[in-house]
């Protein structure tokens, strides 16, 4: 058994070097014309269609917990945590994307 995890112990400690001595070539070109700006845009337009999604689904998972809930007081309360850590979501999900466009009208340039 010690000469298993010996081996295998030396093999894993060896892979990186081993990995780091090839070289990779060169650092390919970034993106041209790509600025600051148009990637926290680019970002910011592919997350917030999945953030609303999700704020939609989470909403109804919550109607669908209210409406479940039979009078339960321990599912109601259930039901109104989940509306409740929603909620925050939302203003938290609103807050980062205002962040951006507040920096970039207070600095005037932009990022």
């Amino acid at each position: 058994m010690n000469k298993k995890l010996i081996t295998v112990s030396a093999i894993l400690l060896t892979l990186p070097a081993i990995i780091l001595a090839f070289n990779p070539g060169p650092i390919p070109n970034p993106a041209p014309g790509l600025s600051v700006n148009d990637l926290v845009d680019l970002v910011f337009a592919i997350l917030w269609p999945i953030a609303v999604a999700f704020f939609i689904i989470m909403f109804v998972i919550a109607a669908f917990q209210f409406f479940t809930a039979a009078g339960d007081p321990e599912k109601v309360k259930s039901a109104r945590n989940f509306v409740l850590w929603g909620v925050v979501g939302v203003v938290v999900a609103l807050l980062a994307w205002s962040i951006p466009f507040i920096i970039r009208n207070t600095l005037g340039s932009g990022i």
